[in-house]
């Protein structure tokens, strides 16, 4: 069975046309993560096509409105200009839990403006993203080549997406009773500069980030849009 979607270059004359580009392209990496890491049985996903290449796709519905999900709230924080990167973060099962692969989308060289004017047109004007999805095209094709070469993991892992925030002082994590973030484990911190006159002190950076093994994806870049992405294999995975 196979479904075709349509893929149309996206015009990335403003901001809100650069983050739903994202969004697409975020949204098929996931289903792509899954597939070829055996997170769901194989024969749980679809063929499908995007970006003129053939993907995959879950056709469980709780996966599908989960991943729909996770992707809108971090498209509502990515339209506030807060978030720096989003992660997707295979763990370890019960009762050790640990981060094996993370999966890391860097938007840390998105444009940063006013949240009123996501769509307000660039100054600039580009022209055209006429190379976006060739560009996506070639990230999902080596995404999917990548991960299927790396060691297997052991069954009954978990997932979850994790977003980082940018360092500007006016930047808050979005956690409260009506947001549908918490706060990630101290492994998957990274250090947070003091406010005081007290010195700094040596690197806390968590331990669970950087992995013991990093292998680049690629890097796409087309007017404003300019992301990296790159996937971590953390100590756990190799540990006994």
């Amino acid at each position: 069975m196979a479904a075709t979607y349509h893929s149309n270059a996206p015009v990335l004359d403003t901001y809100h046309a650069v983050v739903s580009a994202f969004s697409d392209f975020l949204t098929v990496a996931i289903h792509t993560i899954l597939y070829e890491r055996n997170i769901y049985p194989r024969t749980s996903f679809l063929t499908a096509r995007k970006f003129n290449c053939p993907v995959r796709q879950s056709r469980h519905p709780k996966v599908c409105k989960w991943i729909q999900d996770a992707v809108a709230a971090v498209e509502v924080e990515m339209l506030k200009c807060t978030l720096s990167s989003t992660s997707l973060i295979i763990h370890a099962p019960p009762p050790f839990s640990a981060p094996l692969e993370r999966f890391l989308f860097s938007t840390a060289a998105f444009p940063s403006i006013p949240s009123s004017e996501v769509l307000t047109p660039f100054t600039d004007n580009p022209p055209p993203a006429t190379d976006l999805p060739e560009q996506f095209r070639a990230t999902i094709i080596r995404l999917s080549t990548l991960t299927s070469a790396l060691a297997p993991l052991p069954p009954d892992c978990s997932f979850t997406l994790v977003t980082e925030l940018r360092d500007d002082a006016d930047v808050h994590p979005p956690l409260g009773p009506d947001t549908p973030w918490v706060a990630a484990e101290p492994g998957l911190q990274k250090q947070q500069p003091r406010t005081d006159d007290r010195l700094q002190p040596a690197s806390t950076r968590g331990k669970d980030r950087g992995g013991l093994k990093t292998s680049p994806i690629r890097k796409v870049e087309s007017g404003a849009f300019i992301m990296e992405m790159w996937v971590e294999e953390g100590k756990g995975k190799f540990e006994e």
